[in-house]
């Protein structure tokens, strides 16, 4: 395969040359760069300065004592004294391995369902286990408790291991009383949740903003660039220089044992999908600055053990939005916002991931091209109208619209609650019990950072069912049945409904299904019904791109405490994920137990998911829109183009020269707003941040051509993801030897008899 690169590093909005310099075209770009190349010696170390100052701004508490005091007044407000007297001090002073980050209305209301998930689970949990602490004590005689007390063979002091992870929770918008929204929802107010869920924290940014960001995610970012770059003693809200201590400064550092982030955030809207970026971005910025630190020994000695260097794993949850609504005529402009969010990101995690021309692994190179998040799981709006189509009886076309999105968000709580639960060890299953389920114990994981980090990158959409079932306990024997006894499991059933089109399950009152449709709906359920008639064949679904092009996938199997799950259940659905994902190179099984009551199924599905319909259709709608020169802006021409160039054995970049302009338009959405906004929303950022050499100009933070160029490299490298299957190579070929030994003549001397 043949690929025609051209270097454009000209006319990348990431290395413009500075914030003073207003380039609007690449002809000025030209000049700039002509200019550097007839410096004197003298002038040398002004370019390096230049290149210095291109990276990525963003202000990092430096003073190690100054983070640890943050993290400390953290801490004791995450753990009130009261609640953790009788806890062990190295637990009392742990963070949860878990946060949360919900930006935006969407985001945020997403966070609060997961926070008030998890809390409700862990007081079900926690009262369940008081009662039965509270009937062993009452069946305990006497002269037991006599033999325990004088051998102290009890131990007051035990913690009681809690299965649940509880995640830190931090909500942030763009809105003045973005506390009173959450106080009076309906989680808030009818759980009490802000008051009794301590890791619970509201990031109040209304001081250098309080308008929301008009649906314009170039201004949420431009917000969230101010955000970042002014120093956090500068808020008048003190509490925001705790979270960022914790969020961006002391990420990876052993005083900041949270190791998983996940940001949630809505594509279409301007706040969420403007922000999450940038803030991904500046704790990727901080996380990476440290490993390129390597401090001299006395500095390790005179600091305490707090900052030994540790990995992390981030993940964007993005909820992307309705796209083909027959009965709703949708806002294009929550197409375009999408699609320039994707587009970004996968233009960052081709650099980052695949781009062979940056193999410099200098901490100026990296830090030029990181990513904001190691995978981005993508879960569309539409699964309320597939399950409403699929609702037969149509007992949930009665719901009201609040009712729906609480559904929707129930769905994406479920998936995130799967996945923080998936950290629990699992000990119930030992190493032939996968091994006659046909699964190498290698391949079995809890969700740590290192495992998903290996795991999982790129797009990543989720595939969910869950099925009611009965406990193996027999109530008369209390003896566990016997293995091959399912309990009325149906796996095949299960696994189809993963994959199946979003629907609402009335028995378990859960939506189910796949939250990204491979392809467009009605191709899709004709696919899937040759799949159902023929007794789950793969064959009629796995050549569709969402299937073919996987690379890697993770399941989590949630199980109830008292139910056991067949090794021949999980060799049957181990058969059924390398049937339909023929080319992936890693597959992973995690198995958890009491974190739900019903038994579920969450499978991830990595990178392939860019190459489905919704997926390209956003992106390509953005393109059009906000690059497209006016004759390719409303006909089929570019769409078509697109395809091929991903579909091509040669990539020729020329052709996206000629149909589209150097730099987004912003103007496409907001119109002639554009041209008063930018210079307000500059004047804000250099009153906010008086230093002129952290400023940033609006223009350059706009996506250039190269950056559609880069996200069509990577749909192009997915594209092409096949894997051979492992072949014997030996020495000892089986083929008869030739025992007869015959001289070699040379060609002149004929031939031997």
């Amino acid at each position: 395969m043949q690929i025609k690169r051209t270097v454009k590093t000209t006319k990348t909005a990431t290395s413009t040359p500075s914030a003073s310099h207003k380039i609007e075209t690449a002809d000025d770009f030209d000049i700039v760069v002509k200019s550097k190349r007839s410096v004197t010696n003298q002038d040398q170390n002004t370019e390096m300065t230049n290149e210095m100052s291109e990276l990525p701004k963003y202000f990092t508490e430096k003073d190690l004592n100054r983070i640890l005091k943050n993290l400390d007044i953290l801490r004791s407000d995450v753990y009130p004294r009261d609640h953790s007297e009788a806890v062990e001090d190295n637990i009392a002073q742990s963070f949860p391995s878990v946060c949360l980050i919900g930006l935006g209305r969407c985001g945020s209301n997403i966070a609060l369902d997961v926070a008030s998930l998890v809390h409700d689970a862990r007081n079900y949990y926690l009262n369940e286990f008081h009662d039965e602490e509270k009937k062993r004590k009452e069946k305990e005689s006497r002269a037991v408790k006599w033999i325990q007390r004088n051998l102290k063979l009890s131990n007051e002091h035990d913690v009681k291991p809690v299965f649940l992870i509880e995640p830190l929770v931090m909500l942030g918008d763009l809105d003045k009383d973005i506390e009173g929204r959450i106080k009076y929802s309906s989680k808030g107010e009818a759980n009490n949740l802000l008051a009794e869920y301590n890791k619970l924290k509201i990031m109040d940014l209304s001081e250098v903003h309080a308008g929301g960001a008009g649906n314009a995610p170039i201004l949420g970012q431009y917000l969230a660039k101010m955000i970042l770059n002014k120093e956090t003693e500068q808020f008048t809200n003190e509490d925001w220089k705790f979270i960022h201590s914790y969020l961006i400064d002391s990420c990876g550092i052993k005083a900041n044992q949270s190791r998983l982030y996940f940001y949630i955030f809505s594509a279409g809207g301007g706040t969420g999908s403007g922000m999450a970026s940038e803030f991904g971005l500046a704790q990727q910025y901080s996380y990476m600055t440290k490993t390129f630190e390597i401090r001299p020994e006395k500095d390790i000695n005179s600091q305490n053990h707090s900052f030994v260097f540790e990995p992390i794993f981030t993940s964007g949850i993005c909820i992307l939005p309705n796209i083909n609504c027959p009965s709703v005529e949708l806002s294009e402009a929550l197409h375009i916002n999408a699609g320039r969010l994707l587009c970004k990101y996968l233009a960052e995690e081709w650099d980052f991931s695949y781009n062979l021309e940056n193999e410099d692994c200098t901490s100026d190179n990296v830090m030029r091209r990181i990513r904001p998040w190691n995978s981005m799981m993508l879960i569309s709006n539409d699964i309320m109208r597939y399950a409403e189509e699929n609702d037969s009886e149509g007992g949930i076309q009665n719901i009201d619209v609040n009712a729906m999105e609480a559904h929707a968000n129930q769905y994406i709580s479920q998936q995130i609650f799967n996945i923080l639960s998936a950290q629990a060890v699992t000990t119930d299953y030992d190493e032939n019990y996968f091994r006659r389920a046909g699964i190498d114990l290698g391949e079995t994981i809890r969700l740590d950072a290192n495992d998903l980090f290996m795991s999982l990158a790129g797009p990543v959409a989720i595939a969910y069912a869950e099925s009611v079932v009965k406990s193996n306990l027999d109530p008369d024997s209390n003896f566990m049945v016997q293995e091959g006894n399912s309990g009325g499991l149906n796996i095949d059933e299960l696994f189809y409904r993963s994959i199946d089109l979003p629907h609402f399950n009335k028995q378990t009152q859960a939506i189910e299904g796949v939250s990204l449709l491979p392809v467009e709906s009605k191709h899709y359920r004709e696919a899937l019904k040759k799949y159902r008639e023929n007794n789950n064949d793969a064959s009629y679904l796995k050549d569709i791109h969402f299937f073919k092009n996987c690379s890697s996938v993770v399941s989590i199997v949630s199980l109830p405490k008292d139910y056991k799950l067949s090794y021949m259940d999980l060799n049957r659905l181990k058969s059924h994920l390398n049937s339909l994902f023929p080319n992936t190179t890693l597959k992973r099984y995690a198995l958890v137990i009491g974190a739900s009551a019903n038994l579920s199924l969450t499978t991830l599905i990595a990178k392939s998911p860019c190459l489905s319909d919704d997926f390209l259709t956003l992106i390509v709608s953005y393109i059009k829109r906000c690059f497209a020169k006016d004759q390719y802006r409303f006909d089929e021409t570019l769409d078509h183009e697109i395809v091929n160039l991903i579909k091509n054995e040669t990539f020729d970049e020329t052709i996206l020269e000629t149909m589209l302009m150097d730099f987004e338009n912003p103007a496409k959405i907001l119109d002639t707003n554009w041209y008063a906004i930018k210079p307000m929303y500059e004047k804000k950022y250099r009153e906010l941040i008086r230093d002129n050499q952290k400023f940033t100009s609006i223009n350059d933070i706009r996506l250039s051509i190269e950056s559609v160029t880069k996200a069509i490299h990577y749909l192009r490298e997915i594209y092409r993801h096949r894997i051979s299957k492992t072949k014997i190579i030996s020495l000892n070929s089986p083929t008869k030897v030739n025992t007869k030994v015959t001289k070699a003549i040379p060609k002149d001397e004929g031939t031997q008899e």
